[in-house]
């Protein structure tokens, strides 16, 4: 078993053969709890340090949800005892705030699924004559002995994973559920688990309601998942950036119950920064209504840590893939490690605010059929606001392909154009940096042909498929976000990833969302009874620009390191050389055009994969590194992977 994973649970069938899996998973991982089945065998079996297991049962039927805080057993018993069958039952689930995966049992039916956001996540996969299922990915590799996929690992080294690729494990033989499905299984006694059918539990609602109508219920939503987060903490501390969706955030949580609050602010390096200064007037606003004593700790800029810190320390968990948040990962820890430093049991983010509320270009193209004037208008001032060129808007607009069309051009072998390119499509047109090798630029090619003959997009509008493919990859880099807080021993939350607050954004219409000369209307319109309306007077947002160009300079060492006896490298995937001359040279135009954290995320996930394991083990060489063929040594450069088929 993995020993980089803290927090997991495996779903096992009614059968000898899932519980000698539950055996050999307790005699790998220490502090195991399990649910049985009817029949005394383990039915889920766990290791979850900060997540609550809530249960009921009605004679051989059971309802399970694994989630941030308890669900009382009387409110599950009101969900599950009239339900007539599995869908009936999950439709009943929709009114739950709080983010959970849920199991059930209904019928003898076993029903896995996670959250309409994408923030929890199933996989499954077929051992023996069983079908084993799990929220981790690794858990299922440790257990059937998957390899690493190199077509998978290719499609990281991307910025952006186009859907549905997105959804492709790392390991083969291994499936992702599609966030809007679940997975039935057919259980008892003699049953194997094997068969499987996987359905859909939720539709997006459509965009109706005007502001006056949609405000009310998206405060409803967001201040109950609030709630639901922080039920049962005293303690608890607020990442108070400064911007308009952690401010949200933070005033909910004072006004949904008397806590000890901290909250923390990292002061920025840029002199031009407006976060701690915004950051300072929401604390003195706080503690106007704090009930408790409330306090403000600002990190001081020089001891926040730069880009590309402490790339070693991302071996300290294994995510479920690689995610571009390693570059990162030493900031995201700081502020963590400060809450957990002060006691707290729950630390609260905005997190999910800015794939909501600001708006894709991508969503007035939805507007054009019925109101091509209002697509337009918004469309012109994103223009002027974004520095689009007219011609090219104006091409972006006339041109309207096919997702699979859209799909299969998605990410091109050219250079970026030199200009600012409208974002009126499907999703981001990307290229191929020089770094990647002749075998990762054929995978990856290969990997969206074949996608692109399936693929379907996650509505028939573009801009309807643009608003939930960001919540869906925010909530999947969020993900990987929580992890760090596990690792410091503290449960980190985004309230905005709750399936309810999703929906309540979702059905406002899109002109009401997307107003580009106002911040997050929609927000704020929410917040107005909330939060203070100085505070909810700012449309700004500070970058990190400056932070990223200078790590790149002070950790040019750690990044050399990094590419010494490079794994992607060893696979085939990288030019191992090239990216370590580029970690001598921070300044490069190349490091301009083309970022870096999507490879520095793959090669410091796979560092973690290969120590997580002994040697001999899934994803591992026979001497415990990549699998190595004559010419293909780690930093040569381009060279033909022994494992360079594409797998669909």
């Amino acid at each position: 078993m993995p020993g980089h994973l803290r927090d997991f649970f495996a779903v096992l069938p009614d059968t000898a053969e899932g519980q000698a899996v539950a055996g050999h998973l307790r005699s790998a991982a220490e502090d195991l709890r399990s649910v049985p089945h009817p029949s005394g065998r383990p039915w889920i079996v766990f290791r979850l340090p900060f997540r609550q297991v809530s249960r009921v049962t009605r004679g051989e039927d059971s309802l399970v949800l694994i989630g941030p805080a308890p669900v009382p057993e009387d409110v599950l018993a009101g969900i599950l005892e009239p339900a007539r069958d599995t869908a009936d039952l999950h439709r009943r689930l929709t009114r739950l705030p709080g983010i959970h995966h849920v199991v059930s049992r209904v019928g003898g039916e076993v029903c896995v699924r996670g959250t309409a956001s994408g923030h929890r996540r199933v996989y499954h996969a077929r051992h023996g004559r069983t079908r084993l299922v799990s929220d981790r990915p690794a858990v299922l590799a440790h257990l059937t002995g998957a390899e690493l996929d190199d077509g998978a690992l290719a499609l990281r080294l991307l910025d952006v994973v186009p859907h549905p690729l997105r959804h492709r494990p790392v390991w083969r033989g291994l499936e992702e559920l599609d966030p809007a499905h679940a997975l039935s299984l057919r259980d008892g006694p003699g049953g194997s688990g094997a068969g499987h059918t996987v359905w859909r539990w939720w539709h997006p609602p459509e965009p109706e309601l005007d502001t006056a109508r949609g405000a009310p219920l998206l405060a409803a939503a967001l201040t109950e998942s609030v709630r639901a987060h922080l039920a049962g903490r005293t303690r608890i501390s607020c990442e108070l950036s400064g911007g308009l969706d952690s401010t949200s955030v933070t005033f909910l949580a004072l006004r949904t119950g008397d806590r000890e609050t901290t909250l923390l602010t990292a002061a920025a390096r840029d002199g031009h920064a407006e976060d701690e200064t915004w950051a300072r007037r929401g604390a003195e606003d706080a503690r106007r209504i704090s009930a408790l004593p409330l306090e403000h700790r600002v990190v001081p800029a020089d001891e926040v840590p730069l880009f590309y810190a402490d790339l070693r320390g991302n071996a300290a968990e294994l995510l479920d893939e690689p995610f571009p948040v390693a570059p990162a990962r030493a900031r995201a820890q700081l502020l963590t490690g400060h809450a957990a430093a002060t006691g707290s049991q729950y630390h609260l983010t905005g997190y999910g605010g800015d794939e909501l509320f600001n708006g894709l270009p991508a969503a007035c193209l939805d507007l054009l059929p019925g109101s091509p004037l209002k697509a337009w208008r918004r469309i012109g001032a994103l223009r002027h606001q974004l520095g689009w060129p007219l011609l090219p808007t104006l091409r972006g607009l006339l041109a309207r392909p096919s997702y699979a069309g859209w799909l299969a051009g998605a990410v091109t072998c050219e250079p970026p154009s030199a200009g600012r390119t409208p974002l009126l499509s499907w999703g981001v047109r990307q290229s191929m940096p020089p770094w990647f090798t002749d075998d990762a630029r054929t995978l990856i090619l290969d990997e969206l042909r074949t996608a692109a003959g399936h693929a379907e997009p996650l509505s028939p509008r573009p801009g309807r498929h643009a608003d939930l493919d960001a919540v869906r990859l925010g909530a999947r880099v969020f993900q990987a976000l929580e992890d760090v807080g596990v690792t410091v021993g503290l449960p980190v939350a985004a309230p905005f990833y709750d399936d309810r607050v999703v929906e309540a954004v979702l059905a406002v219409r899109t002109e009401d969302r997307v107003v580009p000369w106002r911040y997050k209307p929609l927000l704020v319109a929410a917040m107005r009874e909330v939060v203070p309306d100085r505070l909810l007077a700012r449309t700004t947002k500070d970058h990190m620009a400056a932070d990223d160009v200078r790590g790149l300079r002070e950790h040019s060492g750690e990044l050399r390191a990094l590419w010494s006896g490079s794994l992607l490298g060893g696979r085939g995937l990288v030019d191992a050389r090239q990216l370590g001359r580029l970690a001598d040279d921070p300044f490069s135009p190349l490091l301009q055009q083309y970022p870096i954290d999507a490879p520095v995320s793959c090669e410091t996930w796979l560092r973690t994969a290969r120590d997580a394991w002994p040697a001999g083990e899934p994803g591992r060489g026979p001497k415990g590194g990549p699998e190595h063929t004559p010419g293909n040594d780690p930093g040569n450069g381009p060279g033909k992977s022994a494992k360079s088929e594409a797998v669909s």
